[in-house]
């Protein structure tokens, strides 16, 4: 029989204990700003959003009336329809492209570093100004997109912003292939795994495919549900690229969650402007769950 082995806990040392009185010290200001500026707005938040409220009177109580009336809107439904779509494309499209991305620049091809600064360029521009290039390439008159169709087809014409459903696909295609984000963290990951674990891998007869996804995937699986969830939370709070250039329209066709919560604003309607803004808090609480567990990212990768 093998006995089991106790386990003592070590008690603090003199120096240490003398040391805690200055860690809370100096942890003390970060707990401050973090009741302030997060945990006290996220709660008036969800107070506000259970009230009739224009921003000047005193909120009126009037429980869950802000959300049912949010729910029962046809706006709002295309705007969550909107979202699924766009974060379905997200977590597939923008994320594997960005993880191919990181996966070429990991091999070091002729050139790469030239090309990694290339492609970080559009990650170094404003979302709005990157909003109004895009306008000018999707104009029917004189864009960059239809001149080149006309090459082909001289009769194609689509304004593309505002003709349903071609305005989904022109809003998507604004950020779908521009993931550095993901690249940058996807690729620091694969630069810090061990390479004897490669070449173990070579040695029991795995080719270039095996190792990839064998050894190299499995252990960014990290980065990889990181760039997931910052992907799909992105989509969740996008309002610049649509403001610019749809407004949500033609009708409704890209309405978004953040465009519904500025008309309420717009409105003084703020009771159910904060209602939406609980919708997109739980939906992002929601996503990020639903990530770690699927990637497992509260297990050890080594």
């Amino acid at each position: 029989m093998f006995k089991r082995e106790k386990r003592y806990k070590e008690p603090l040392g003199k120096l240490e204990i003398r040391q805690l009185p200055w860690i809370y010290f100096f942890l003390l200001p970060s707990v401050i700003i973090f009741l302030m500026f997060y945990l006290w707005p996220i709660v008036t938040v969800g107070y506000t959003s259970l009230t009739r409220w224009n921003g000047f009177t005193a909120p009126e109580w009037i429980g869950i009336e802000n959300f049912t009336r949010l729910f029962g809107q046809t706006a709002f439904r295309i705007a969550l329809r909107n979202l699924g779509w766009w974060s379905l494309i997200a977590a597939t499209m923008h994320v594997g492209f960005g993880v191919l991305v990181a996966l070429i620049f990991y091999k070091g091809p002729p050139g790469w570093k030239v090309a990694r600064t290339f492609f970080m360029v559009p990650n170094v521009t404003s979302v709005a100004a990157w909003a109004m290039i895009y306008r000018f390439v999707f104009r029917d008159d004189f864009g960059l997109l239809n001149n080149f169709i006309r090459f082909f087809n001289p009769d194609f014409s689509v304004n593309w912003f505002f003709v349903s459903p071609y305005a989904f696909w022109a809003i998507t295609f604004t950020w779908v292939f521009y993931a550095v984000v993901v690249t940058l963290v996807v690729l620091s990951d694969l630069m810090a795994i061990p390479q004897e674990l490669q070449e173990a891998a070579r040695i029991d007869g795995a080719g270039g495919f095996g190792v990839l996804w064998r050894i190299n995937l499995p252990l960014c699986r990290f980065s990889i549900g990181t760039a997931v969830i910052m992907s799909v939370t992105a989509r969740i709070t996008m309002f610049e690229a649509i403001d610019l250039t749809t407004r949500g329209g033609p009708g409704s066709d890209t309405m978004a969650l953040p465009l519904i919560l500025v008309r309420n604003l717009s409105n003084f309607n703020y009771g159910m402007a904060n209602a939406t803004a609980v919708v997109m808090f739980v939906l992002g609480i929601i996503v990020m769950l639903a990530v770690r567990k699927i990637f497992r990212m509260d297990e050890p990768v080594y």
